[in-house]
């Protein structure tokens, strides 16, 4: 077994989830989850059979996301996973719809950081051991640190 990391692409603005799910019809269920959940929203969803034809299946409303997703997809190369990128929208608006569609296994995560996924990779194919997401932390928020964060909270419209 060898374990590798690998670096997926996410485009300027965007937002990335990393799942696993089981079913073909992830790619559907997924597409339907976004566009109920947050119509506004700019997307592309990739997901890598795992069986059959062992293809990776292509979904969304952008052509841009689509490929690189497509293509975060084939680096990963991680049988029954599954990438989203989002524009114009947070995970936060979609990721309970996502976790509750009946194919998905998990999510790894959804984030805007850059994210480095770790790997398994047999003779039998790879899969997703976890992910690093970001940076570590430099110390522990001050008082100005938490005004800070309740401002920014409040400037993209999630508090009031």
């Amino acid at each position: 077994m060898e374990i590798k990391n690998i670096r997926l692409s996410i485009p300027e603005d965007c937002n990335i989830i990393v799942g696993q799910s089981h079913f073909i019809k992830t790619i559907e269920d997924l597409y339907e989850a976004i566009v109920t959940g947050c119509p506004h929203a700019r997307f592309g969803i990739a997901f890598c059979e795992a069986s059959g034809p062992c293809l990776i299946r292509v979904e969304g409303n952008d052509e841009g996301l689509k490929k690189t997703s497509a293509e975060n997809a084939m680096t990963m190369g991680a049988g029954h996973s599954f990438v989203v990128l989002l524009k114009d929208a947070f995970p936060i608006n979609i990721l309970n719809a996502v976790k509750s569609c009946s194919e998905v296994c998990q999510v790894f995560c959804a984030t805007a950081n850059s994210v480095e996924i770790i790997v398994a990779e047999t003779d039998q194919g790879r899969g997703i051991l976890g992910v690093i997401d970001g940076f570590s932390p430099k110390g522990v928020e001050t008082g100005g640190d938490v005004q800070a964060r309740k401002e920014f909270l409040r400037k993209i419209g999630y508090k009031r």
